[in-house]
């Protein structure tokens, strides 16, 4: 075996987790390590294993040993790194390596694994048609900044949006964001602090734990079943790591497409009042739906729920506007740190998405597409089978089809080889905290339309080998 494929020693398991923690900030400038001993108790090693560590980390000046003090974190702080937050991981399912990947694969590549539709199955009439209106507004439309709250319009729109699948919100109640991902980080900042816990679904949406790792907290996981997460396995991650939030998605939940029933639903909301649990519920893909799932948020009156949303998945991605709804008396929270990272909200992008929902051209939209993902879903499933490439559940609407490889083949392994014929994929560790999905895999069916996607899925699976346990 090559030397570079070696598994580490244990003092470079413990020099590893010391280096992990000054990435993370964990451990920063001038502040004193664990002693020998304590260190010792928490990697389970011998102390001679952690003098040994110790004293190369010396050697490389990454820490200074001060008699009578012991062991501080030398020098300034290296820039925060993600990728070396929580363990180092394969940057093939690592969840930011599949974001870049989708990102930079351009218009014209192949990418069944991003979590977007393609520009055709967008409204661009309606976004064409809200820009010229938006061309003739008057000057402050197009250049000042927007209010703290949002656009009243917008605002009062979503409210009644929200009403509609059994979310009471008062437009005083939603703060517009720039996006999903700015309304999930805006309530990490109100409500957690570093080192603290947070709880996700396994699999949950891999921007998930890699915003929570940003945010350098703890993330801990409970499985999630075709009813939702497991109600005895979440009772019991309460009781043994308090959380202090749980993020999900209970709509159509990614990347599973399962959907929340109402018994797990009402299960969870009762632990979540016991432990006084504080829930996060993404609803980013409602208007994917035919027949709307329960809503934690419904059932709660967002007593103990944040909801969150956006509109990048059935609008545009490039008009990035998303909302928090909340207890009223969070709002204000909310607002300042609005300000405080992002100053003013952008206006001109809220009178864009106001004016294409208003738009009757929108609805239509939607029924069109629903129709049509429908049929992708079919198809896509039957061209996956044909490869013995299994669905773990029939999701009743959205986009993603999650599913086992044959013969436990390695997602990753898979994953490598398609992108090295311009196949984007999305292995099922990038979505696992535990990492438990080592042979399962996401697919987007808008996405799986071309047909050499297939050809290069079966020629990776013709070399795969099985996933490690």
């Amino acid at each position: 075996m090559d030397a570079l494929a070696q598994p580490p020693t244990r003092v470079g398991q413990v020099m590893a987790a010391v280096r992990q923690r000054i990435a993370g900030r964990g451990l920063t400038q001038g502040e004193k390590l664990p002693s020998i001993r304590r260190m010792a108790g928490l990697a389970g090693v011998s102390a001679s294993t952690v003098v040994e560590a110790y004293d190369r980390l010396v050697a490389e000046g990454e820490i200074v040993s001060r008699p009578g003090s012991g062991f501080i974190v030398a020098g300034r702080a290296s820039p925060l790194s993600l990728a070396d937050v929580g363990p180092r991981l394969d940057r093939a399912v690592d969840p930011l390596w599949i974001s870049r990947q989708s990102l930079d694969a351009g218009d014209g590549g192949l990418k069944p694994g991003c979590g977007w539709l393609p520009d055709s199955w967008m409204p661009l009439d309606g976004i064409r048609r809200a820009m010229r209106a938006l061309a003739r507004a008057d000057g402050p439309v197009l250049t000042d900044y927007g209010s703290p709250l949002g656009l009243p319009a917008l605002r009062g729109l979503i409210s009644r949006r929200l009403g509609e699948r059994g979310v009471e919100a008062a437009p005083e109640q939603i703060v517009l964001t720039d996006s999903d991902t700015q309304a999930i980080d805006l309530v990490c900042r109100l409500l957690i602090e570093p080192g603290e816990t947070v709880l996700v679904d396994d699999p949950c949406y891999f921007n998930f734990q890699a915003l929570l790792r940003a945010h350098r907290v703890r993330i801990v996981s409970v499985p999630y079943g075709p009813q939702g997460p497991d109600p005895q396995a979440f009772a019991r991650v309460l009781e043994d790591c308090r959380p202090r939030l749980y993020v999900t998605n209970s709509g159509i939940h990614n990347p599973t497409g399962a959907s929340l029933s109402p018994a797990t639903a009402h299960k969870i909301l009762r632990l979540a009042d016991q432990f006084a649990l504080t829930i996060v519920e993404d609803d980013i893909f409602a208007d994917f739906e035919r027949t709307p799932a329960p809503r934690l948020a419904a059932f709660d009156g967002l007593a103990r729920v944040v909801q969150i949303g956006s509109f990048s998945k059935t609008l545009s991605a490039a008009a990035r506007c998303g909302f928090i709804a909340a207890r009223a008396e969070w709002i204000e929270g909310l607002v300042d740190l609005k300000i405080a990272t992002g100053f003013g909200g952008g206006r001109l992008t809220a009178e864009l998405v106001h004016g294409v929902l208003g738009d009757g051209l929108y609805r239509r939209h939607l029924h069109t597409l629903r129709n049509r993902l429908s049929r992708a879903m079919a198809e896509t499933a039957a061209r996956l089978r044909a490869l013995g490439i299994e669905p773990w559940t029939e999701p009743r609407d959205g986009m993603f089809l999650w599913c086992r490889l044959p013969d436990g083949a390695d997602a990753t392994e898979i994953a490598r080889a398609a992108l090295v014929e311009g196949v984007v994929l999305a292995p099922g560790n990038a979505f696992s905290a535990a990492q438990a999905a080592a042979s399962f895999m996401r697919f987007n069916v808008a996405q799986c339309t071309d047909a050499r996607i297939f050809d290069v899925l079966e020629r990776a699976l013709a070399g795969a080998q099985p996933a490690r346990p």
